[in-house]
């Protein structure tokens, strides 16, 4: 058997200078350092060689831990020294100096043209006029949410601040995050850890989440309570109220806050004991059905006197949502908005499986929220939000053109706010002091300074969507159709959004204008008193 010395060459060199260097430090001192460095590697290699768990250190002592060292600071060397300005992982380094220069009011202009391949499949823009129209003041880019069922509409903005929780969040995140939103004029969603003390404090408008934990408005069992609900939704800070029924980091799937994590505050603001796991289940337990559900949304609205209520969810099982709408017609309640979200994920951490492998992607979301609504002749009592991975005009303008009325972001914001991007938002040791508990860290976050910044880069974004949509010829973002966006099919040719999606006609689906295809399939699958569906002929 051939024995390979050079994996124990390192060792055997420690070995040699210890020998060497213990015996000088009587006459040398100041050779304890180095004598004092070998000793301690021999240690270490003769522990690695012994050690029963890792074969690499075993093979290779002490030059094994290289590569721990290493993979460990990989995702920093990948985002400073190798990371292509395009390579999204999630977000690309341009998308993130973008926001950077919003947020700053720093110029947002490019030199020498664009950095993205234009002939490359999946390449978007949009398509310009010949007649541009003077820029729209971003102002005025608002619109008005709450149906007639509704006694108290809610006029928002078209670009706020996503879903993000306190206790996922830091206090320090959450005031500036809340007091942006009140500089800038728009809303800021609390997320479904309920409405902390910090959201309060800077007077910012809230949309408040309640999700199946029903933190914040919950009896002792977890189950909810009303009561408690209409004390916290009579608040004039409160806008609208939001029924979550799955989010796009993790569709389907609960969560769990460990004890060690539910701290005072955490426990007073969802209204849960202290020190025991907080537990969000996966399902809702106030209702089962489809009915059940518009049952729900109409009692959360007469609760909170009147305000709007909505639903958020990412898409799963199509017939379930059609369920939801057929239960809308089968009723005559109905939810005054809708947010899609996207499996393209959030703040959230999730199991990896439920990061890459579940739920519908936002738009495909979108697109079959609209054309429902749309086909059972709703669409205009509905107002429809989108959120997933939005941080430019651009973004905004490619839902906004598809079916979409509003757009949330969430990591955008923290971008503003000063997230690096360093993935370590379970870790509780977020570097920037975002998304962590620990006081030091957050620390780091000067309220005044980010809360400037968050509105600037609210403000700047919807000046470059203004400028956009005059160069189309568009003075309003209501008036964007799928005619205006462009995307690249292959290297040969281009189509229209108009082109590339199915878009059906208002009331298509009640009467035989969808009368085939996966629309009238599924439509005739779903039902109001049940999430299940019937089976396919």
């Amino acid at each position: 058997m051939r024995l390979h010395i050079s994996r124990f060459t390192t060792l055997a060199l420690c070995a040699l200078a210890a020998v060497v260097l213990i015996p000088l430090t009587i006459r040398i001192h100041w050779l304890w350092i180095p004598a004092s460095l070998a000793g301690l590697l021999v240690l270490l290699g003769v522990r690695d060689l012994l050690q029963p768990r890792h074969s690499i250190q075993r093979n290779y002592p002490i030059i094994g831990h290289v590569r721990w060292l290493v993979e460990l600071i990989r995702p920093e060397l990948r985002q400073y020294l190798f990371e292509a300005d395009e390579d999204a992982a999630p977000f690309s380094r341009s998308q993130r100096s973008l926001v950077y220069r919003r947020a700053k009011g720093e110029p947002g202009d490019q030199a020498f043209g664009t950095l993205l391949d234009v002939y490359r499949d999946g390449y978007e823009f949009i398509s310009h006029s010949t007649r541009p129209v003077p820029a729209a003041d971003p102002g005025t880019f608002r619109i008005t949410i709450g149906g007639d069922q509704c006694a108290k509409p809610y006029s928002a903005s078209i670009f706020n601040i996503s879903a993000m929780s306190f206790g996922s969040l830091s206090a320090n995140a959450i005031r500036a995050l809340n007091r942006g939103a009140r500089l800038g004029g728009f809303y800021h969603d609390t997320g479904e850890g309920s409405i902390s003390p910090y959201h309060r404090e800077e007077g910012g408008d809230i949309v408040w989440q309640v999700a199946s934990g029903y933190f914040g408005c919950r009896d002792q069992e977890g189950r909810f309570d009303p009561d408690r609900f209409a004390a916290q939704a009579a608040s004039d800070q409160v806008k609208m109220v939001e029924i979550k029924l799955s989010q796009g980091a993790k569709p389907g799937h609960g969560g769990i806050l460990p004890a060690a994590k539910v701290t005072s505050e955490i426990a007073a603001t969802r209204g849960i004991a202290v020190g025991r796991d907080c537990v969000s289940p996966s399902s809702h337990s106030a209702f089962s059905t489809p009915l059940e559900l518009m049952a729900f949304v109409a009692r959360l609205r007469d609760l909170s006197g009147g305000k709007p209520v909505g639903l958020k969810l990412c898409i799963g099982h199509p017939w379930e949502f059609m369920g939801m709408v057929k239960a809308m017609l089968e009723s005559g309640i109905y939810p005054d908005f809708i947010v899609v979200d996207g499996a393209e994920g959030g703040t959230g951490a999730a199991p990896v499986e439920f990061s890459n492998h579940l739920g519908v992607p936002m738009r495909e979301g979108l697109l079959l929220v609209h054309n429902v609504l749309t086909g059972a002749g709703i669409r205009d009592r509905i107002r429809i939000g989108a959120a997933g991975r939005i941080v430019s005009a651009f973004d905004i303008a490619s839902v906004l053109a598809i079916g979409a009325d509003w757009v949330n972001a969430a990591r955008g914001f923290m971008f503003a706010l000063g997230c690096v991007q360093s993935l370590s938002c379970n870790t509780n040791r977020c570097p920037s002091g975002i998304a962590t508990q620990d006081r030091l860290r957050q620390r780091a976050i000067v309220i005044p300074d980010k809360a400037e910044r968050v509105r600037s880069f609210h403000t700047n974004t919807l000046i470059a969507l203004a400028e956009m949509l005059a160069a189309a010829g568009v003075s309003h973002p209501s008036a964007l159709r799928p005619r205006h966006l462009v995307r690249r099919v292959s290297a040969t040719e281009i189509r229209q959004f108009a082109q590339l999606h199915t878009f059906l006609e208002p009331g298509a689906l009640l009467d035989d204008r969808a009368a085939d295809g996966f629309y009238r399939e599924t439509w005739d699958m779903a039902r109001a008193d049940s999430f299940d569906g019937l089976a396919y002929a």
